[in-house]
């Protein structure tokens, strides 16, 4: 356990800061208030508590996390938040939070990366690695990455969720992957959907493909150089699918 530090040169007095410079281990979800309300509010909960019991073999007070969140946006109204689980002497909830964020403007530009995340299923706390991915991805031009295993087969992408429609039916990868929330409740449209294999090549046909986090839906229009085909329509549907979730009151 650390007992000093310093932070551009200057002690770090509170034991909660300190604690929360050092801690590596744990999970989280983040999440979009809009009106003090969030979309998927309960799979957010689930997430978390699911998570909990595999890396620290308990579970998860939703009143605690709930509370965090109150607290953490104060009199704020929107915010993107972050609630994170922690390893310290105890599992410890934190919770943060920022300017809300919107959907990135599309077409989006993406390009496949051969990486794939141990126990992809758990929103890790850290993320070095994909962190660095969108980074030198942005840095070259690009919008995000699609990460795949070595043989092309196609997971996600570094902070969303891929999908795509394909012969009238909404198509996501059939592999290893975090389930976004976002992802969950698009699964709920009333439209035809099938999970399967997926390499980049297959992509060039299909009728729209698009990403989804909990900024929203962000149609794709170039992967690696090879441009797609758009088709307003689809989008606007899942957009407005989407958008017309109401939202769960966090008070």
């Amino acid at each position: 356990m650390t007992d000093r530090a310093v932070i551009e040169g200057r002690p770090v007095d509170d034991a909660q800061a300190r604690w929360a410079l050092q801690a590596r281990y744990g999970h989280f979800t983040a999440m979009q208030v809009r009106n003090r309300r969030v979309r998927g509010l309960q799979l957010h909960l689930d997430r978390l508590r699911n998570a909990n019991r595999e890396l620290f073999g308990a579970g998860l007070d939703d009143a605690a996390v709930l509370e965090s969140i109150r607290t953490v946006l104060g009199d704020e109204r929107d915010a993107a938040v972050r609630v994170y689980v922690l390893e310290g002497d105890r599992p410890c909830v934190v919770a943060t939070a920022g300017p809300p964020r919107d959907p990135l403007p599309g077409p989006l530009r993406v390009r496949p990366v051969v990486y794939q995340r141990y126990l992809p299923h758990i929103k890790q706390a850290g993320g070095f690695q994909q962190a660095h991915i969108v980074r030198t991805a942005n840095r070259d031009g690009f919008d995000e990455a699609l990460l795949t295993s070595e043989d092309g087969l196609i997971s996600e992408g570094a902070i969303t969720n891929v999908g795509g429609f394909a012969g009238g039916r909404l198509v996501w990868p059939d592999a290893p992957m975090l389930t976004g929330i976002t992802m969950s409740l698009l699964r709920r449209m009333d439209v035809p959907q099938e999970r399967r294999p997926l390499k980049v090549a297959d992509l060039s046909g299909f009728d729209q493909v698009f990403l989804c986090n909990s900024w929203g839906v962000m149609p794709v229009g170039e992967v690696d150089g090879v441009a797609l085909r758009q088709d307003a329509a689809l989008t606007e549907g899942l957009s407005a699918f989407y958008d017309g979730i109401a939202g769960d009151p966090v008070d």
